[in-house]
């Protein structure tokens, strides 16, 4: 009989820091520390987070059996220096300055692969309020990443393959689930964990990149994988002779190190303008990874695919993987970067408890990321109590649909809380799609810079008619992780929502998951005859998306948006 136990999964890094919940094989709760903090992609340890999780699930500190971390970035306080940097660290501490280091370096630098060896767990549980007793389990950066996306895959001979711009001194990992339980590791585990570290990310290019032509690494590449259809790879051919790929499907480069690369990348970005930039170095991401891929299934039986790691938060890349290697299914994980290792941590540990056997035939479908705090009654109260706003009399769906077909725009705020960087309902801006001038009205009042359109959401019913669904995407597509064609029929009709390229980003939506989101849609494509509303997230620019009631209501009486709906009614400002 299976071991059912409450558990506590925490990433604590230099951004995306989240925690999460689980009582056996169920997902009770995930939250971003940034929408807690209102810090975009914070990092650090995320104690909201953990406190916020903790709520949800019904928990308490004392409840949790065992407690899985990365081996990311903590307070020092939780290692075991010698007595004159504990001194240091102390004396920072009372001036308010609270340090943290990696993990995984102090690991180095100890000579050690076990994080025992150097975490001081009764300072850590004592500082938490965790029992004495509680186990703590320290996940592998690309495991936990391979089985964020493998556990919600079923299916007999899956491919889980991660990369981004590394984590535990790797960039990659494939590992093969042949049959439906015959688990073996390609390449990307711990085995080198203390030995020479390659330079061969493709996605820390991508940041790079990035950073060469003036945005953030880590936070703005989604800005060039827009920017990529308007220019032309004139720089590929330049980048593509600095990486190869083995037989075996291991990406290799010819930079010594990662500061090479860097200035590499910032000197050809020099003789190209930011288009040019943008399209050379996603297909750079594209051809590598693909060839990466195909070399591993010409050699092994795979007919899914599970990817994970920041570099498949690039839309157009799985696009292509899903196309051109043929397979039966493709899924992304939703929270594909370094917030999604605390549910593939977790996981690890179960698969560790339960054994291999019992872990996959435990795997599920993900049924939907609505995993955060609801505030349905405590929005209702706010917004009820302002004397700014006034409640519009009707039906909150059919309200809102008729409102967005006379161009007024709205946001849709229910539920629990998104997790993973997409607004997928629950926290959303909608919108007509008819009108492609949305994308710069929108940005305008957001104080966004974008090159991509909005992203389109439609029902299940509809999702074939409008864009290429086909059973490799179709899945997928429910989490806004992959692109596909417009039916030419629909592109002029739908402009707001169709990229340069003709591709868009679509969400498939029902009635069971978030009834109010679906519904609007239904009674706006009876009003206007169009199957499908515009969907991003509800943020301002370079914030995180919105958490709590008193968030929606500033945006609303900001003007960001027209309207606001929640479950009990729509709201908008008094004229």
């Amino acid at each position: 009989m299976l071991v059912v136990s409450n558990i506590l999964s925490i990433h604590s890094g230099p951004h995306d820091s989240a925690a999460a919940v689980f009582q056996g094989y169920e997902l009770k709760a995930a939250v971003h520390q940034e929408r807690l903090s209102r810090v975009k992609c914070d990092g650090g340890f995320p104690d909201r987070a953990i406190e916020n999780v903790l709520k949800i699930a019904g928990f308490k500190p004392e409840d949790i059996d065992v407690v899985v971390l990365s081996r990311g970035s903590y307070p020092t306080v939780y290692f075991n220096y010698g007595w004159f940097d504990r001194l240091r660290f102390a004396v920072q501490r009372k001036k308010g300055r609270r340090r943290h280091k990696s993990l995984s370096s102090h690991m180095w630098k100890n000579g050690t692969a076990k994080a025992e060896d150097v975490f001081l767990k009764p300072v850590f549980c004592k500082e938490n309020g965790f029992r004495h007793d509680v186990k703590l389990f320290f996940s592998n950066h690309h495991m936990a990443h391979a089985l964020s996306a493998l556990f919600y895959l079923p299916g007999e001979n899956v491919l889980a393959y991660t990369s981004d711009g590394g984590g535990d001194g790797v960039y990659y990992s494939a590992r093969l689930l042949q049959g439906s339980d015959q688990f073996t590791c390609l390449f990307g585990d711990d085995k080198d964990f203390l030995g020479q570290g390659k330079t061969n990310s493709l996605a820390l290019a991508y940041g790079y990149a990035t950073q060469a032509i003036g945005f953030r690494i880590n936070r703005h590449e989604g800005k060039l994988t827009g920017l990529a259809a308007y220019g032309k790879p004139s720089l590929f051919e330049q980048m593509s002779a600095h990486f190869s790929v083995s037989d075996t499907g291991e990406v290799a480069s010819d930079f010594s190190n990662n500061k090479a690369m860097k200035q590499a990348i910032f000197e050809m970005a020099k003789a190209a303008s930011r288009e040019d930039v943008a399209a050379s170095v996603q297909e750079l991401l594209e051809v590598y990874t693909l060839a990466s891929i195909k070399k591993i299934m010409a050699h092994h039986n795979v007919e899914r695919l599970a990817l994970a790691g920041g570099a498949f938060a690039n839309v157009r890349l799985n696009k292509l993987v899903c196309e051109e290697t043929g397979i039966k299914d493709i899924f992304i994980a939703p929270a594909m970067g370094d917030d999604g290792l605390v549910i593939g941590g977790a996981l690890e540990y179960l698969m560790r408890q339960d054994g291999e056997k019992a872990f996959f035939a435990n795997r599920r479908k993900l049924e939907n990321v609505y995993l955060g705090e609801e505030f349905d009654a405590e929005a209702e109260q706010l917004f009820m109590q302002d004397d700014r706003l006034e409640k519009i009399a009707g039906d909150p769906a059919e309200t809102a649909a008729e409102l967005i077909a006379k161009d007024y725009i709205g946001a849709i705020y229910t539920g629990r809380m998104e997790f993973g960087p997409r607004a997928l309902g629950a926290r959303s801006i909608i919108a007509s799609p008819k009108d492609d001038g949305i994308n710069k009205t929108l940005n305008k009042r957001l104080q966004r810079t974008e090159f991509m359109p909005f992203a389109p959401y439609v029902l299940e019913e509809d999702a074939d008619q409008v864009f290429e669904i086909t059973d490799a995407n179709r899945y997928a597509c429910r989490f806004m992780t992959i692109t596909t064609r417009v039916n030419p029929e629909w592109a002029d009709k739908i402009a707001a929502v169709v990229h340069v390229d003709g591709t868009a980003r679509p969400q498939i939506v029902n009635d069971r998951d978030n009834p109010l989101y679906s519904t609007i849609l239904r009674h706006f494509k009876q009003k206007t005859g169009l199957p499908v509303l515009v969907n991003t997230s509800f943020n301002a620019h370079e914030e995180p998306i919105i958490c709590k009631p008193v968030e929606c209501l500033r945006a609303l009486l900001d003007g960001r948006v027209d309207f606001v709906v929640i479950e009990s009614g729509v709201f908008q400002r008094k004229q």
